[in-house]
């Protein structure tokens, strides 16, 4: 049984992951924002902890780690970085206080994390890592430059990590979804997913299921030397 800890773990691929690892029966703590009743909702079907924190807010979220290791009875196994905001905007319209929220959120939430737990990871010589990035921290996006450089930074953050925490027999990967149906997406008119539907080459649009079984087998044991590495879960939209 592991002692898991999810962000952005309400909604979306982040409730997905919530509900996979504990289908195993493992120790879950996930932490949300604003949606409250979905995060009640989630815990009453799982059983796993929620607990209300704004990861952009680096010292409450350093507090509620903290919080989450005690809830767990002791250090976390698995972090899942999943907490992220996007941003639909031409870069010159965008303002500095725009940039700075989705950075914190998407970038700097990460990297906090990852020090914070990584700690009694390698006290206790082992863990995983996973980091939740997207296709466009790959090939980047128009009109989302702000939210594909903080994607992209995830996959340096996971590079460097994995070279620095490797000696401790802990692995740092990314899963970069594609077009995921999320509330991300919820405000994509039908025929704009039509579209990128079409783009897809296996023909359909992901499910957070799909993000959530490669997080898993990633963290399960089975996948023990595989450290450093962005996988691609797109149907083939980034090729």
């Amino acid at each position: 049984m592991k002692r898991v800890l999810i962000t952005g773990g309400s909604r979306g691929i982040g409730a997905a992951c919530v509900r996979r690892f504990a289908e195993e029966g493992d120790r879950v703590v996930f932490l949300y924002n604003k949606s409250e009743d979905a995060a009640m909702d989630l815990s009453m079907e799982t059983g796993a902890f929620a607990m209300q924190c704004d990861v952009s807010d680096a010292n409450a979220l350093k507090e509620t780690l903290a919080e989450a290791e005690r809830a767990l009875g002791g250090a976390i196994d698995v972090l899942v970085n999943n907490a992220g905001v996007s941003l639909i905007k031409l870069l010159a319209d965008t303002t500095d206080e725009e940039m700075l929220s989705v950075y914190r959120t998407d970038l700097l939430a990460a990297t906090v994390a990852c020090r914070e737990v990584s700690r009694g990871m390698v006290r206790a010589q082992r863990g995983y890592i996973v980091n939740i990035g997207s296709v466009w921290g790959r090939v980047g996006a128009s009109c989302e430059a702000v939210y594909s450089a903080a994607k992209a930074g995830l996959r340096g953050l996971t590079q460097a990590l994995a070279k620095e925490l490797g000696p401790s027999h802990i692995t740092v990967n990314c899963v970069e979804p594609g077009v995921i149906l999320t509330d991300m997406n919820a405000s994509l008119d039908g025929e704009t997913l039509m579209a990128l539907c079409d783009e897809t080459p296996l023909c359909r649009l992901g499910e957070t299921r799909d993000i959530a079984e490669i997080v898993f087998w990633l963290t399960s044991g089975k996948a023990d030397f595989i450290t450093g590495q962005s996988i691609g879960v797109d149907g083939g939209f980034g090729l």
